[in-house]
């Protein structure tokens, strides 16, 4: 549950979340004091915005290929572009961040398993921090700073909470708040400074509507907007230049995810993966959703891609999609092309790929162990047809039609 919980300011919520959840209960978090952040785009009667980086429309043309390169997984060459930035300004806070974004988009496609990027990530985040602490210490009206300090604080708490580190997480969380109110006051300015009020006022709501138990706790939280939010998602997504992509992902998830209005999501996602095609996360959420809308020429296309991307060995191409993509073309060689032999073997490729990323828990796993044990039935398989259906009583939920189905021919196929 976490992981639909993420976000720049939404920080602030996921380490509240998790002890809910959690067995570490006994902890509170102490009241903090109630601010307002739903007044949108004030414009600051004055503003000196000389030196601010996020508004240099140079700067923007300059990382235009370099923040495109974040998300379609040229890693190593929007480092380059991004020390360049560095080395010309070293103590503006931009690259370090940008940094730590491409560093964060190393760890995305695989769920926050890997932890080998961490000391990188959270590195690059402290001295983005640090860098835009003395430029808020100087001007506290340098709503650019703000910005960064809510976005730094806010990528470090999502982290620390995936990796359980509520204490972490519930420092930083606050931290980005109490700057997001303060760079809110800029949004007129650039609608990069809407990005983490569009969240906060979705999750705000979301959250007491879905978490009943957690309300008492969200009393001490500003009031929220969920069509308010979206709305915010979709004009940053439209005109927002760092974080329009950004935008865009939360916008395809909130459809799919929190609204369940996955033909909503669908163009989403199919925008985001005709921009980045080398990006196995956008390409495996598209692949997703043309299946569940019942596109399956495109679900097919973009599941091949994926699969050949993992055989290459491409940056951001691993087991998880592999366990998507795999299953989708054994559905279709299935009940498409009524070729039950290549079904078998993607469904048993889908089964290896959830084995080694430990996704065994139940979803394309059980789905497809379910497939192959009636595949077997079909061909009058009975030891694998037993194995099959031995996993799917394993994992099923005890109530599901699966469950019964195995239980029923379990029972029936043994010896008496």
């Amino acid at each position: 549950m976490l992981r639909l919980l993420f976000g720049i300011c939404l920080g602030l919520l996921v380490p509240l979340l998790g002890r809910a959840q959690g067995p570490d209960t006994a902890h509170v978090v102490p009241p903090m004091q109630t601010v307002a952040l739903d007044s949108v785009g004030v414009l600051p009667a004055a503003v000196d915005t000389k030196g601010w980086l996020l508004l240099d429309k140079d700067i923007q043309l300059e990382l235009d290929g370099a923040v495109r390169n974040i998300y379609n997984f040229k890693h190593d060459r929007a480092e380059k572009q991004f020390r360049s930035l560095r080395r010309r300004y070293p103590n503006h806070p931009m690259a370090y961040f940008l940094l730590g974004l491409n560093t964060w988009w190393k760890i995305m496609p695989t769920q926050f398993q890997t932890t080998q990027y961490d000391k990188l990530f959270f590195a690059y985040m402290d001295t983005a921090i640090t860098k835009a602490q003395a430029l808020y210490e100087a001007d506290n009206n340098n709503y650019e700073a703000s910005f960064f300090l809510s976005a730094a604080y806010g990528f470090d708490a999502r982290l620390h909470g995936e990796r359980h580190d509520w204490r972490k997480a519930t420092v930083s969380s606050r931290r980005s708040l109490n700057y997001l109110k303060k760079s809110q006051e800029a949004n007129s300015l650039s609608p990069e400074f809407q990005f983490g009020q569009a969240l906060f006022n979705y999750y705000a709501v979301w959250i007491g509507e879905n978490y009943p138990l957690l309300k008492p706790v969200l009393l001490f939280f500003p009031r929220g907007d969920k069509k308010l939010g979206i709305q915010q998602l979709r004009n940053v997504a439209e005109q927002g230049f760092y974080t329009a992509t950004e935008a865009r992902v939360f916008l395809m998830r909130i459809l799919k995810n929190e609204e369940n209005n996955a033909e909503a999501a669908l163009p989403v996602a199919r925008a985001l993966a005709a921009s980045y095609p080398d990006n196995g996360y956008f390409q495996r959420f598209y692949a997703l959703l043309a299946y569940d809308q019942g596109e399956f020429t495109d679900c097919e296309r973009v599941s091949r891609e994926i699969l050949d991307k993992i055989n290459k060995g491409m940056p951001g191409y691993e087991g998880i999609s592999g366990r998507y993509a795999s299953y989708f073309l054994g559905y279709l060689m299935q009940n498409r092309y009524r070729d039950n032999a290549k079904a078998k073997d993607y469904y048993q490729r889908c089964i290896v790929f959830a084995e080694s990323t430990g996704d065994t828990s139940g979803g394309f796993y059980l789905f497809a162990n379910m497939n192959l044990a009636r595949l077997a039935v079909k061909e009058k398989d009975l030891t694998a047809a037993n194995r099959y259906y031995a996993v799917v009583l394993d994992k099923a939920e005890h109530k599901s039609e699966q469950y019964k189905e195995a239980r029923a021919y379990l029972k029936k196929s043994k010896p008496d």
